[in-house]
């Protein structure tokens, strides 16, 4: 492994423990240390959110124009002003532009960081470097996440604006190891091709669209199996935190052994299947239903196994399958349009949750069904992308 390779994944994992540190706690931070009221936090978060999806088009376009390494620093710098002007704000206002700043950088940072990696990576199939950087990140940010409930336990209140802190150091950390020490493993190449338009790209926009499918489930397991475990079981108050932690470790560890058991799959049939297993878990979580009270806490423990699995299946591929099907020298417009499948999930998520409310089938059935209809999506791509990027090894 490269000097290039093992910096990247330091910094990137410096980023995610500051992530850990933080980001799960946004919500409680403004509520309880800013003071501003959970209904107003929640809207300025969202509006946050919302605010961060004009990014991708623009980022895209910076990437391709000076590469991705300059974009990904100046993300990271981004995000550390966003998080400072959390330490800052007094009222719903700086609220506001603190979550503005923040997912500004963080829309900057996705839509550039997968060219920064397959750069780096150099000429070889993009599977394995993509898994590396997800078992690192999800390792990380699950440890700032443990550093953050200590901090929490042994310094109550006061623990919070430590995290906080904390968080922005671990920004400008990774900024500049990325400035010293990453160097790319081939020239980005500057040359632009105005003619290259995504949106003329109906198989890629497809690609695009199956992915959002698929992650929906993504986000709807983060936010949404708090609510179902608290609000509709009434479950233990660990457990909501023991699942999570559960998936943290499986996909920290496992990446790379997905990638082995997965081999002889195409990039194609492994999203499939991937995607189906997200589909079984939504029908397992949803036999919960019918489990015994005192069973329902195992239960869910274990179907977590089958949504661990569809993640690492799918995760590694999508990502390899995305920066392959895209123009050399359109790349960072490709690849920052294909952030819009994970981001408007994150925005139709809560929707989703809320209908818990409805009934404690329905969320489940809807999640299910969008991971179906990407299995079946995905069958129907294959042969409308390029064969080099859906299987490298056999083109």
């Amino acid at each position: 492994m490269t000097r290039s390779r093992v910096a990247l994944l330091c910094a990137l994992g410096i980023d995610n423990f500051g992530s850990g540190l933080f980001l799960p706690l946004a919500l409680v931070y403004v509520t309880q240390v800013v003071g501003v009221p959970l209904a107003v936090a929640g809207t300025a978060v969202t509006l946050g959110t919302v605010g961060g999806l004009v990014v991708p088009p623009l980022a895209g376009r910076l990437v391709d124009r000076v590469g991705p390494r300059a974009v990904v620093i100046g993300a990271q710098l981004l995000q550390a002003a966003g998080a400072g002007a959390y330490l800052l704000a007094d009222s719903a206002g700086p609220v506001v532009v603190a979550a503005v700043l923040l997912a500004t950088g963080q829309q900057l940072f996705y839509s550039s960081l997968f060219v920064l990696i397959a750069d780096v990576a150099g000429d070889v199939p993009k599977d394995r470097p993509f898994a590396e950087v997800g078992m690192v990140r999800a390792g990380c940010f699950g440890l700032g996440a443990l550093v953050a409930g200590a901090l929490l336990t042994w310094l109550g209140a006061g623990g919070y604006r430590i995290a906080l802190v904390a968080d922005v150091a671990t920004f400008f950390v990774a900024a500049l190891i990325l400035a010293l020490f990453v160097q790319l493993a081939r020239p980005h190449r500057h040359q632009s091709e105005r003619s290259v338009k995504v949106l003329r790209d109906r198989p890629y926009l497809a690609l695009i669209l199956f992915s959002g499918l698929f992650g929906l489930s993504l986000d709807f397991f983060l936010i949404g199996t708090p609510v179902f475990v608290l609000d509709r079981l009434h479950g233990p108050a660990w457990l909501p935190g023991a699942i999570l932690a559960l998936l943290t470790v499986l996909t920290s560890v496992g990446g790379t052994l997905a990638l082995r058991l997965t081999a002889r799959l195409t990039r194609i049939a492994a999203m499939r299947a991937g995607s189906a297993l997200f589909a079984g878990w939504c029908l397992v979580s949803l036999g919960v239903l019918l489990v015994p009270d005192g069973w329902q806490a195992v239960y869910l423990l274990v179907s977590t196994l089958v949504f661990a699995a569809g993640d690492l299946v799918f995760g590694p591929r999508s990502g390899a399958l995305a920066e392959a099907a895209a123009p050399p020298v359109a790349r960072g417009r490709y690849l920052a349009a294909y952030q819009y499948a994970f981001t408007v999930a994150q925005v139709i998520a809560p929707a989703v949750v809320a209908l818990f409310s409805v009934a404690d089938w329905l969320p489940w059935v809807l999640v299910g069904a969008c991971a179906a209809l990407a299995v079946a999506g995905l069958g129907t791509l294959g042969p409308r992308l390029p064969a080099s990027a859906v299987a490298p090894g056999q083109s």
